[in-house]
């Protein structure tokens, strides 16, 4: 099988890989780097669970070929906690306001929410439910998500 070796910095640390050239992102995420925050749910770039952001934008990890990840940034779940090692206030905001049920959509609400807020730190409701569109959640309704997310972007802490 053909390998590719490829170098781009992971949760602000450089890391070179040597993988097969079919295997996605999120795949090098989970064996390569035992980052399991996103998880699969389609495999098709339909449910958001495996949404990490690249180079600002959030991305759907299980549609994004390896190859071309070479030189870019990838922020993972696992790499949004505080300088102290806390909680983002993302997260924070998704525990107060009981925006978790099962957890399984929860890593790519958080970083699609994430990609938002870094962008415009003061979106509207509509905004908020555009931003996360592409997550899909079957526990929730969305209201608590949503709350969350303005929960956050009015207490936030510095930058997301």
């Amino acid at each position: 099988m053909e390998k590719v070796s490829v170098s781009f910095t992971l949760n602000g640390e450089p890391v070179t890989i040597e993988v097969p050239t079919t295997w996605n992102l999120l795949k090098v995420l989970r064996e390569c780097f035992e980052l399991n925050g996103a998880k699969e749910g389609c495999g098709v770039g339909e449910c958001g669970c495996c949404t990490v952001i690249v180079d600002g934008d959030a991305v759907n990890s299980c549609i994004y070929p390896i190859p071309e990840i070479e030189g870019r940034s990838v922020l993972s779940v696992e790499g949004i906690s505080g300088t102290d090692g806390g909680l983002h206030p993302l997260q924070k905001a998704f525990l107060e306001n009981n925006a978790v049920q099962c957890g399984f959509c929860t890593s790519g609400m958080i970083m699609s929410a994430k990609a938002l807020l870094d962008k415009n730190p003061e979106p509207t409701e509509d905004e908020i439910r555009t931003g996360i569109s592409g997550n899909f959640c079957r526990c929730t309704g969305y209201v608590q998500i949503v709350e969350a997310i303005e929960m956050a972007a009015k207490n936030k802490e510095g930058n997301f």
